[in-house]
């Protein structure tokens, strides 16, 4: 028997999420940076460019360079099959999705350097991985001590960061708020 017939995709959104990531970074390895530039990183830009409003999905694609992919790679591997598992494919895309645009839209808020990687869902993810073992009516001490360690910690990254510092502790923030929320929301009925 082929061992390869063994290999189970089995988590469509989050492979397929790692595998455009790794295609957007060899183009941009390929064009100088200069996919990353146009295509996968948020920035501000007329709003006659339509490339813009794709920008504010797809940052979350690209990444600077090797060492930035695995980092939220390593992470992103890990927890979301389990969360995939759990809350589904389609509802974890959306959630993806949603988290990718909120902290796009607060980065040409906040910022007028350009931004890329998948940092935010990073974040929400781990969040929102906190919810995985809720029983009715009880909130577990995990989700409040990774609400305290991981968003306190960039809160005080960000009070105390360089303004130079390229690492987007707000889209840290954000995205581990976005997972809070979905949490919250998904979770509802257990939580009363």
């Amino acid at each position: 028997m082929n061992p390869l017939r063994r290999i189970q995709y089995n988590a469509p959104v989050i492979l397929t999420f790692a595998v455009v990531s790794l295609l957007a970074l060899g183009l941009a390895e390929l064009t100088n940076g200069q996919s990353n530039r146009l295509l996968f990183s948020v920035y501000r830009a007329p709003f006659s460019d339509p490339l813009m409003y794709l920008r504010l999905f797809t940052h979350a694609i690209g990444h600077a360079n090797m060492a930035h992919f695995f980092n939220n790679f390593m992470i992103i591997l890990i927890i979301g099959p389990m969360l995939e598992e759990r809350y589904g494919s389609k509802w974890l895309i959306s959630m993806m999705v949603v988290t990718a645009f909120v902290t796009g839209v607060l980065h040409l808020v906040v910022s007028d350097a350009a931004k890329l990687g998948a940092s935010g869902i990073v974040f929400m993810l781990i969040l929102l991985g906190s919810f995985t073992n809720l029983q009715k009516g009880r909130i577990p001490l995990t989700l409040i001590l990774a609400l305290g360690i991981y968003i306190g910690r960039e809160v005080m990254a960000a009070a105390t960061a360089d303004v130079t510092n390229n690492i987007a502790y707000m889209t840290h923030i954000v995205g581990g708020l976005c997972g809070a929320m979905f949490g919250f929301i998904a979770n509802k009925d257990t939580l009363k």
